[in-house]
């Protein structure tokens, strides 16, 4: 059983917490988009990014230092979201570690997909980017089917706690052989059970410590899990589909 989560867009640096344990699978591919990004001008850049000035000056920066072979943070450091820091890895047992190195995978439009403790530097690269000017029109087009095919290379079942954009990696290449069961957590919002973006990254956080704490390798073992309150919702799940409904309120946080 392997689990997906999706990165975060705000990275950061820590070589000192997690040794890096190993280079990123699909790194050949990253150094074609590397290329292409240096060979950018500012102005292709924000075009590329939409970011604010500010944003696109300290991207360019951080694109002028990229070096994908040293002074690397581990994946599962390096990106710094809401999830990653309800997920809390610094905190997690030797045994969790070693669970989420083994079963974790994390997508990435720029390295594509990332085991925690492989090597990366920090990047700017959405999945969705209209890739004007590069050989292939999207990342989408570009990874294809490379992605999926890893991830379901010695496992037939994932659990899905990416985004829906980046879950579009995957989604595609499913087959009779290939199960993808994708977690949901709702709110009730003016009568209406509604995905609140927050606070379901911040349960994706909450349960990939749970699976990984707990060592689970069967998809019902995730029924348990109930931090902020949500439970299993099984009248309105499907086998392909796992609703948790919560009441909790949120701003008690």
């Amino acid at each position: 059983m392997k689990v997906i989560i999706a990165p975060a867009k705000i990275m950061k640096i820590d070589r000192d917490s997690f040794p890096v344990q190993s280079k990123p699978a699909f790194l050949a591919k990253t150094r074609i988009l590397e290329k292409f990004l240096k060979s950018r001008s500012e102005d292709q850049l924000n075009t590329l990014w939409h970011t604010s000035k500010k944003v696109t000056e300290q991207s360019i920066l951080q694109l002028r230092q990229m070096d994908l072979d040293h002074r690397l943070t581990t994946a599962i450091l390096a990106f710094s979201g809401i999830q990653y820091q309800y997920m809390a890895p610094d905190l997690f047992t030797q045994p969790a570690l070693d669970y989420i190195q083994q079963n974790l995978r994390i997508l990435s439009g720029f390295y594509g997909m990332l085991r925690p403790f492989d090597g990366v530097c920090p990047y700017r690269l959405e999945l969705n980017t209209k890739m004007i000017g590069f050989r292939d029109y999207s990342l989408y087009h570009f990874w294809g089917s490379a992605i999926a095919d890893q991830l379901f290379e010695a496992d037939n079942l994932v659990i899905n706690l990416a985004s829906k954009q980046y879950m579009r990696l995957i989604k595609p290449y499913l087959t009779d052989q290939r199960q993808m069961i994708t977690i949901d957590f709702q709110e009730l919002k003016n009568g209406r059970w509604k995905t609140v973006g927050v606070h379901a990254k911040m349960a994706r956080g909450e349960m990939v410590r749970f699976i990984a704490e707990r060592q689970i390798k069967k998809p019902a073992e995730l029924q348990a899990f109930h931090d902020f309150e949500f439970k299993f919702t099984p009248e309105v799940s499907s086998q392909d589909h796992y609703v948790f409904r919560t009441n909790f309120d949120f701003t008690r946080r």
